[in-house]
């Protein structure tokens, strides 16, 4: 049985998803949502044609020129049902879409569509790369930059630039323990700066957590403001993202890792060590966000920048400056990837997060997937996910393709 298509209004409400503040439109407003202040986030009344008001949490169908009204998008809530299920993760939201336009967006398990989750590494691109690419369009950074321009760096470091930060061929260690080697967070720069490298800077792709890490505390150097900030205000609240962001406070937050000793599950509080150790703010991970914002965001790559990275900045980002080697690297994004099943076309982009989410684009098509889960909830040694991701990937591109949705 198909779907039928439902008009969303977006309203604005506490994070505690009480009560809508003001008075509802007499226009549906399609995916499009406003925030009364940095304390509030989305509130949806989902209308059906007949008028109906679906419950909060439940399946959402945006209207869209684009959509075949005959396609079956239930399936995606079927593959995060099968998921949960077979213990690939006990929550999980998904959107998938079109350019500009979000089709579908679900949830499964403890999940409703508003539940936040800890990005992981999806940060990398939400974050440092967003504010990178923006400071490049502004000239107060360039791709050669060396570290020197920054901090005082030691002489095998000194050629290293802004785009081998980015690319991950600055030939630095993939991540080792910040308070291992510092009690003082403020000396996080310093510390990644004499720490050996774990090869030399010759242009071969390395994943490093810690480049990242870097990169964050050049941005924070070259704007005179904390990272967090940074991103807000020039990512999160340009894009309408009024529910992403470092260190929340309060709300509907997946749980991620129990600890052993505690019995606790950090909720609220960024899973990876280093990025804790910073406070909860780091260029490597911290930042949570929900499905509709990451949907946002999604849209606005998969739509050449949606306006807000210009089209020669983003197709800059998006190719390969790894040429000659497996691992395609462009600036922060990962260029194809087996995460991204075997049918997303080579030329796709994106990036995944060690909790279990991950976001990737086909540019040609401008096809987009978002899968936000906390996989590793109760425990990291839980990898099933890296096998659903695959599974996940690929019956949306079949799906879609198939039915005419990116054609």
């Amino acid at each position: 049985m198909c779907l039928t298509p439902f008009r969303v209004v977006w309203l604005t409400a506490y994070r505690n998803w009480q009560r809508p503040m003001g008075k509802l439109p007499t226009e549906p407003v399609y995916g499009k949502w406003s925030s009364l202040s940095n304390n509030a986030c989305r509130y949806a009344l989902i209308i059906s044609e007949k008028g109906e008001v679906k419950k909060r949490g439940e399946s959402i169908l945006l209207e869209a020129h684009k959509v075949d009204k005959q396609t079956d998008y239930s399936f995606l809530k079927d593959l995060l049902a099968r998921g949960v299920a077979e213990g690939c993760f006990p929550s999980a939201t998904a959107a998938i879409g079109v350019g500009n336009q979000t089709f579908f967006a679900c949830a499964a398990g403890d999940a409703d569509v508003y539940t936040r989750f800890d990005m992981a590494s999806l940060t990398k691109i939400l974050s440092p790369t967003m504010i990178a690419l923006k400071a490049l369009e502004e000239g107060a950074l360039t791709l050669e930059d060396p570290l020197t321009a920054f901090f005082e760096t030691p002489p095998d470091k000194a050629a290293i630039t802004v785009e081998q930060l980015m690319t991950h061929t600055g030939g630095f260690t993939p991540a080792f323990w910040l308070f291992d080697e510092t009690d003082d967070p403020a000396e996080a720069a310093a510390c990644i700066l004499r720490h050996p490298l774990e090869a030399p800077p010759d242009g071969t792709p390395r994943y490093s957590c810690m480049g990242y890490i870097l990169l964050g505390k050049i941005l924070e150097v070259v704007y005179g403001q904390p990272l967090d900030q940074l991103a807000k205000s020039r990512v999160f609240e340009p894009l309408g993202m009024h529910c992403t962001g470092y260190k929340p406070t309060v709300g509907n937050i997946a749980p991620t890792e129990v600890n052993e000793q505690t019995g606790e599950a950090l909720q609220g509080v960024v899973h990876d060590e280093n990025a804790r150790f910073l406070g909860g703010i780091s260029g490597n991970a911290g930042v949570f966000s929900d499905i509709g914002d990451m949907a946002l965001f999604a849209s606005m790559l998969a739509s050449g920048g949606g306006g807000y990275l210009s089209g020669a900045t983003l197709s800059l980002a998006i190719s390969n400056h790894t040429p000659g080697y497996s691992e395609r690297r462009g600036l922060g994004f990962c260029l194809g990837g087996h995460f991204m099943g075997g049918l997303f076309p080579h030329a796709s982009f994106g990036h995944m997060g060690f909790t279990g989410t991950s976001l990737v684009v086909d540019p040609a098509t401008g096809l987009f997937a978002v899968l936000l889960t906390n996989r590793v909830h109760p425990t990291r040694r839980n990898e099933r996910i890296f096998r659903f991701r695959q599974e996940f990937h690929n019956e949306i591109f079949t799906t879609c393709t198939q039915n005419g949705i990116c054609s």
